[in-house]
């Protein structure tokens, strides 16, 4: 009898132990889980931002190839004075507004960087182009893209 009475209190040990390893087994397996989902969530964000600056850095072509198009009527060529100090709204493309700002500092005429022998009488006329883009849920994340144009003119309209 005595036997029966050890037997019975063991298969209470075992369903205790039993019970705190099923316990166990499902917090590792819940903390993984949550561990992946995390892992799945800033995946996605970063395939969003790819996405967003890809479409970003297409707008920015489309507005400097457009404006380009305009020939001489071209914001590029704008005096710097006619240029306000914020700057001002370029043709939307996709929705997206672009800001031209002048980054001519003061009235002498400059050269284009990059340039080893610049041609007598031409200057260069710089402007900046900043771009954004929202993106994401709920559209709460913002993607800007500053892009400088250096433009090469004769020196009549250099200056203010």
């Amino acid at each position: 009898m005595a036997h029966l009475v050890s037997i019975k209190k063991q298969q209470g040990v075992v369903l205790i132990v039993a019970l705190i390893m099923v316990v166990a087994v499902t917090g590792i397996a819940v903390t993984l889980m949550s561990s992946s989902s995390i892992d799945i969530k800033i995946t996605n964000a970063a395939q969003e931002r790819d996405a967003a600056e890809n479409k970003l850095i297409g707008i920015v072509q489309e507005v400097i190839a457009k404006e380009a198009l305009e020939d001489g009527k071209s914001a590029f060529l704008l005096k710097p004075a006619k240029i306000p100090a914020e700057g001002f709204k370029m043709n939307k493309v996709d929705n997206e507004t672009s800001t031209l700002k002048n980054m001519n500092k003061g009235p002498s005429a400059l050269l284009c960087p990059r340039k080893f022998d610049p041609t007598p009488g031409i200057v260069c006329n710089m402007v900046q182009i900043d771009s954004s883009l929202t993106y994401g849920s709920k559209s709460k994340h913002t993607l800007t893209v500053v892009t400088g144009v250096a433009q090469e003119m004769a020196n009549v309209n250099s200056g203010s």
